[in-house]
């Protein structure tokens, strides 16, 4: 089935390096569900303070997760090096889809990919979604699949 083929690291041109610790590794001798969500949102996070000029201390607006999913292909251990590709599928007005894979540092194919999804609330109420900030939507348009590059 093509939807289970992994993606491939030419579909991606941002990518953040990470490293796997000692601890990463479960019972089972693999890295541990949970990490790899600690690792995709640890690089989307990364990407919206560095080059969005997100304000995560105390900045008006604050992105919560209300969805992910997360396909596994291959396992991945300690001391593996990483790197996690980053690109956005969908940049609404308030919210943005970002479509994530891991790749030990010599592999094309994907070992994971997430779905992560990202609604901007004010930070005090955070019961209402918000516009994403300018300088956050300009970074994202960066990686949006979707937007035309530039000439």
């Amino acid at each position: 089935m093509k939807e289970n083929k992994p993606r491939q690291r030419a579909d991606y041109q941002y990518f953040d390096q990470v490293d796997t610790r000692w601890n990463d590794n479960d019972i089972y001798g693999h890295m541990n569900n949970v990490v790899y969500y600690e690792m995709f949102d640890s690089v989307i996070n990364r990407y919206l303070i560095t080059e969005g000029c997100l304000n995560i201390s105390n900045g008006p607006t604050a992105g919560i997760i209300p969805e992910t999913r997360c396909r596994y292909h291959k396992p991945l251990r300690f001391p593996d090096r990483l790197d996690v590709g980053l690109r956005v599928t969908r940049l609404g007005k308030s919210s943005v889809v970002y479509d994530s894979s891991i790749f030990r540092i010599q592999d094309n194919d994907a070992a994971a990919e997430c779905y992560f999804v990202h609604v901007f609330v004010d930070r005090k109420q955070q019961d209402r979604p918000v516009p994403i900030p300018d300088s956050v939507r300009i970074a994202l348009a960066k990686i949006d699949i979707n937007q035309s590059p530039p000439d």
